[in-house]
């Protein structure tokens, strides 16, 4: 790894733990939660694991064989977990386990669309192949 990506690298990281200290700071101190500082950090987390695996914060260009096999195995999974996590927030925000019971429709509605998304993805590009 050349020292520009290490520099990335560490940008990244930096950038990271600063809007991670900024977001804690404000909640702790004045009890608000800033939701660009949330998105903003989950951006970069998202660059800096790409550097870590790949040593490029843009994910891997030239990939072989294995490569390709972990990245599609990877997407399957974090579909998966993505899936998770959207019910646990949603039944946890709402405090309710009652599906009549929630509130929250914008959410209920992204946690239905998790068990859709994928079929109706696979279904367009089976046809895509089969015709």
């Amino acid at each position: 790894m050349n020292k520009s990506k290490k520099l990335v690298g560490i940008i990244v990281l930096i950038v990271f733990c600063t809007f991670v200290s900024y977001t804690l700071y404000k909640w702790l101190r004045f009890g608000t939660i800033n939701g660009g500082s949330i998105i903003f950090s989950f951006i970069a987390l998202s660059y800096l694991l790409n550097w870590l695996n790949w040593g490029d914060h843009n994910g891997a260009k030239d990939k072989d064989e294995l490569e390709r096999h972990i990245e599609t195995q990877s997407a399957k999974i974090g579909y998966y977990v993505l899936m998770i996590m959207a019910c646990l927030i949603l039944f946890i925000s709402e405090g309710v386990s009652n599906l009549n019971d929630m509130k929250n429709y914008p959410l209920l509605l992204v946690v239905g669309l998790t068990f859709v998304t994928s079929p109706i993805i696979e279904f367009i590009y089976s046809r895509k192949f089969k015709n």
